[in-house]
């Protein structure tokens, strides 16, 4: 097998910080500053054979979409002529909520983030047709890392902030798609492997209720958890797995992810 070479952009990113502590000893890991990656020269880029971009952009995820505030065109553009594969990340928001989601299944993005990935996606369908990766990623479970300048803010983020205080949390019983980071790296290192090309979506593929969830990461110890009985707006969702799973040959484990959340330190 070809030796597996990445360039990660994203000093500070979660997701790619996460990707160079559990892979590193078992690829060569470039991991960069989005700064740093685009004053590389062309005959440094074309020692890899893939490039992930997990920097985000403030204004990309809030703004509607220009140009100039997407990192990934600028990567795209510098890397066009070279034979590198493209990761990018997208998310699981491009669809209508809903169970069982396929890859094809009704876009439906809210906010202007998921409606900046989409439009992301279509220039790198258009642009590197041959040498694209899209991955529509679902919730990732994980202790949140130190980073000032964080940007997105998840439901990991706001649980570890509720149990600082001594808030009551109220939350909607809703269904959603989690992995935890562990699956998440398994899975992706089994995509360098495999050498894939296309667009799949990351996730467990099976409910996993919020109550469930923080039974999991809270050891089933008693916190001051509230369930809604009625909410109007049903966030549930769940995406289907199964385009990848078939392709990498992997089975993605609910049991592995409630073990994990059961060993997080909170």
């Amino acid at each position: 097998m070809k030796k597996i070479r990445i360039i990660l952009v994203g000093k500070r990113s979660f997701i790619a910080s996460y990707i160079n502590k559990y892979l590193k000893n078992k690829i060569s890991i470039h991991h960069v500053s989005l700064e740093k990656f685009l004053s590389m020269k062309d005959e440094s880029i074309k020692k890899f054979n893939f490039l992930c971009n997990c920097a985000v952009n403030q204004k990309y995820q809030s703004n509607k979409y220009l140009l100039k505030n997407d990192f990934d065109l600028k990567i795209i553009k510098k890397i066009i002529k070279i034979n590198i594969k493209y990761i990018f990340l997208s998310s699981r928001k491009v669809y209508k909520n809903g169970k069982n989601l396929y890859e094809n299944n009704k876009k439906q993005p809210i906010e202007n983030y998921e409606k900046n990935k989409l439009i992301t996606e279509k220039f790198i369908k258009l642009t590197i047709p041959k040498k694209f990766i899209i991955l529509r990623l679902s919730n990732i479970i994980a202790p949140p890392i130190k980073n000032k300048r964080k940007v997105t803010i998840n439901f990991i983020d706001n649980f570890f902030n509720y149990m600082s205080s001594d808030k009551v949390i109220i939350y909607n019983n809703y269904f959603k798609d989690f992995l935890s980071i562990k699956q998440f790296v398994f899975i992706f290192f089994q995509i360098l492997k495999k050498d894939i090309i296309g667009t799949y979506n990351v996730s467990l593929g099976k409910k996993v209720y919020i109550r469930e969830l923080l039974k999991w990461l809270t050891k089933n110890k008693d916190h001051n958890f509230v369930p809604l009985k009625k909410f109007k707006n049903d966030d549930s969702f769940y995406l289907n797995n199964n385009k990848l799973t078939k392709k990498l040959g992997i089975p993605i484990l609910k049991r592995d992810l409630k073990n994990y959340c059961l060993r997080i330190k909170v």
